[in-house]
């Protein structure tokens, strides 16, 4: 009996579409359909069938679940047969009767759990959550070292886990921004612990799976069947057409409108999705680099087993802004100096913060001089990644174009002015330049698909960008349902973003309601949570009436505050206790109307 068809790699389809349709084919192949031999191969005994893996992913940006997707497809080529569920949907699995589990999340804000995975943490963490004793399991968790809370919801979930009697049958791998490579061992060495537990005689070979598939990614298939050219590891370099200052004279702020063309990429988008932008640093900051360190910029150093000039490498390939605890740790080491030192003690985490903040990598150079190599320096230097921006545009309205609203941040700190590496490389530098870009399909943060149904949007500042593009996708479908948006900035005078527009779609009715907060116009600072407080009576119409709500900014203290306000709404005007409006709210994500762009 030969082998079951497959898709070559080259085939134009996505990875997880590639799972999907290896796994029909597999399926039809052994049942003896389209073989042209039929009857003889469907009278052949078939294999055990591989053992089962529930995939389970919690993702704020799309990382963790097409991670997820591709941990599906290998589990597949080894015979097993994977389900992968979004966290929101864990009640659909009868955990404690689930043999393999595999767990992958992402942490955001504050040490957050993805608001995908909130529900399931919730169940977990429950007195009465089941007991998993014949469960195995193991963990891949994303972060960012930039932030204290490193990679602590997928901590959280491998140590309850555990709690729980699951048997952890390969080690949690952590993951940095550079997650590419660290996630793939994960992924082959969690798959090999499963395969030993396999009973004998069990079929690793291919296997009829049922891998649902995914919605079509942005980046996907094109509608003549082109492969997908452009992605994370291979942007588009894309001509930036507008570049406009939002922000009026004596603002605080300075935000700008993009408008970058993506013609020729073959890229698409939906409403929701983010654009991923690859910068360059700023060219002065890497002299000034090369000048501290006093390291020749035409060496040749090692970046990611390409040997290219270290004034290149400090361009385009590392990040020389953030310092990282490994540098941190190093020049401690090499200078042996004992404040430092202290500094990076445990109990000392205050205090380094407080000392870390404004100073970049630069700064911590110039003080202790640790007199790094160049091959030193650049192994302790963390690549420079994509910045993901939400879309403010819809590209039904605007065929063949991508629009952002990005605030550029600049400040001056200990002697020296500062700059944001992607924000004031979009400003200043990207006039003349090409602009890498990607499209970051969106986890779930969707329009409804019936376009009766009511959204309520809250965006301050640049979180207003994908209720623009809402609003744009709705009037050119010409969508019947009601839009609310609340947005606040600082002044109405010099920070009322797309002001016009807005405005303009309330006088057409599109927009049904446009609440704005300005938080400097009057002595008593008032921000969004408090035009919903004051609308509470009519917001909790809406959500009676089934509408959707959307949060876009923040996620330390927005959104946060505009939750807070959410279930003082809901308490007030719907009569209900606290806990019963905790009920309300977290009903309203399982049903998908809570949904939340925050970073």
């Amino acid at each position: 009996m030969s082998l079951p068809p497959v898709l070559p790699e080259s085939a134009p389809f996505t990875p997880e579409q590639r799972a999907w349709v290896n796994g029909y084919l597999a399926g039809l192949y052994q049942t003896g359909a389209g073989t042209g031999g039929g009857a003889v191969e469907a009278s052949l005994p078939s294999a055990p069938a591989g053992p089962e893996v529930a995939i389970l992913f919690g993702s704020q940006t799309g990382t963790a679940q097409s991670l997820a997707y591709t941990l599906a497809e290998k589990a597949k080529g080894q015979g097993m047969q994977p389900k992968v569920l979004d966290m929101a949907e864990y009640a659909s699995l009868d955990l404690p009767a689930t043999s393999n589990l595999l767990v992958l999340t992402s942490t955001y804000g504050e040490g957050d759990n993805p608001d995908n995975a909130q529900a399931f943490w919730e169940a977990l963490e429950a007195e009465d959550a089941p007991r998993l004793e014949n469960t195995n399991f193991s963990v891949l968790a994303l972060g960012d070292t930039n932030y204290e809370e490193f990679c602590a919801a997928g901590i959280r979930f491998d140590q309850r886990l555990e709690a729980l009697g699951a048997k952890r049958v390969h080690d949690r791998t952590d993951c940095d921004v550079d997650y590419e490579a660290p996630a793939e061992a994960w992924m082959e060495g969690a798959l090999a612990e499963l395969a030993k537990l396999a009973p004998a005689g069990a079929n690793h070979g291919a296997a009829a799976v049922e891998v649902e598939l995914p919605p079509v990614s942005s980046t996907g298939v094109s509608a003549n069947g082109a492969a997908p050219k452009f992605d994370k590891e291979n942007p588009f370099p894309a001509k930036l057409v507008t570049n406009r200052v939002l922000t009026g004279s004596g603002s605080g702020k300075e935000t700008r409108h993009y408008e970058i063309s993506l013609e020729g990429s073959g890229l698409t988008y939906e409403v929701g999705d983010a654009l991923g932008v690859l910068p360059t640093n700023c060219p002065g900051l890497v002299l000034d680099f090369l000048d501290v360190t006093k390291l020749d910029g035409r060496c040749e150093v090692e970046v990611g087993g390409v040997s290219l000039p270290l004034q290149q490498a400090l361009m385009e390939k590392l990040d020389i802004t953030k310092p990282s605890k490994k540098l941190l740790s190093a020049i401690a080491e090499k200078t042996e100096d004992a404040e430092l030192t202290t500094l990076l003690e445990p109990e000392q985490k205050t205090a380094l913060s407080e000392y870390l903040w404004g100073r970049e990598i630069i700064d911590l150079l110039k003080d202790y001089s640790p007199g790094f190599t160049s091959d030193e320096l650049v192994s302790l230097l963390k690549p420079l990644t994509p910045r993901l921006y939400s879309i403010s545009s819809s590209l039904n309205a605007n065929p063949e174009q991508v629009h952002l609203t990005v605030a550029s941040v600049r400040y001056e700190g200990h002697g020296r002015s500062r700059k944001g590496v992607c924000s004031t490389f979009l400003a200043d530098r990207a006039d003349d330049a090409p602009v890498p870009v990607f499209v970051q399909a969106s986890h779930g943060f969707r329009l409804p698909e019936d376009g009766e149904t009511p959204v309520i949007m809250v965006g301050p500042g640049t979180g207003v960008a994908p209720f623009r593009a809402f609003l744009q996708e709705r009037e050119v479908t010409q969508a019947k349902g009601k839009n609310w948006l609340f947005f606040g900035e600082q002044r109405a005078d010099t920070d009322f973003f797309y002001r016009d527009e807005l405005e303009s779609w309330q006088a057409s009715g599109l927009l049904t309601r446009l609440d704005t907060a300005f938080s400097r116009d009057q002595e008593h600072k008032i921000y969004v949570q408090h035009r919903m407080l004051e609308a509470g009576a009519e917001l909790y119409d809406w959500l009676q009436a089934g509408a959707y709500f959307y949060v876009c900014g923040d996620a330390s203290r927005m959104a946060k505050d505009v939750d807070a306000a959410l279930h003082k709404v809901v308490a007030t005007f719907g009569n209900l206790n606290e806990a019963e409006a905790a009920s309300y709210v977290s009903n309203l994500k399982k049903e998908k109307r809570y949904l939340r762009d925050v970073y």
